[in-house]
């Protein structure tokens, strides 16, 4: 792979274990931009904790993750890594959007509410920009009559649309999705 285009994702002998459980034992994989890239397993072979390690969620025991040609959650100086600072890491993560399993939606605010909150919190828009930001999203995956609902009145399929509309929001340049059938 030559060194202007590199890898989205590119794994190197990424390894997780929680306590004495090996979950990653030495990931190596490249995924390109543009490229759609599913993981396929059984129910705790890993590929949570995998995604959750790509955007620094979790850290590595081993190995390296880059995202966009950058060292995620880490920065290497000669042959020594030193973790990044949380402000650090989460400036990094803005560019990363992640569906989590159980969406994780807000549920005190409403659908509006939930896609407008991030690009207001973490990126300064001001508020009349993300809502119709929010507005647009809603309607492209199919919700803009259901932008006043809160959570707890949406079903699970259109909960989990709303947490893909708010994960656009923030127009990042990696979207994982952690079981994006499960609703």
């Amino acid at each position: 792979m030559n060194q202007s285009s590199p890898a989205m994702v590119k794994a190197e002998g990424v390894h997780k274990s929680f306590g004495p459980v090996e979950v990653l034992k030495g990931i190596d994989l490249e995924v390109k931009s543009g490229e759609v890239f599913c993981l396929i397993g059984p129910s705790g072979s890993g590929k949570s904790t995998f995604l959750r390690c790509i955007n620094h969620l979790e850290k590595v025991n081993a190995g390296r993750l880059y995202v966009d040609g950058e060292l995620v959650g880490y920065r290497q100086k000669g042959d020594k890594l030193y973790e990044l600072k949380d402000g650090e890491v989460a400036l990094k993560r803005r560019d990363i959007g992640m569906v989590f399993q159980r969406f994780n939606l807000f549920p005190h605010m409403t659908a509006v509410e939930n896609v407008m909150e991030a690009p207001v919190q973490v990126k300064g828009v001001s508020k009349a920009q993300a809502r119709e930001r929010a507005g647009q999203l809603l309607e492209r995956v199919g919700l803009a009559d259901k932008a006043r609902s809160y959570p707890s009145q949406l079903s699970g399929g259109q909960q989990q649309r709303v947490a893909i509309a708010r994960a656009l929001a923030m127009d990042p340049k990696l979207m994982l999705f952690d079981e994006p059938t499960s609703a």
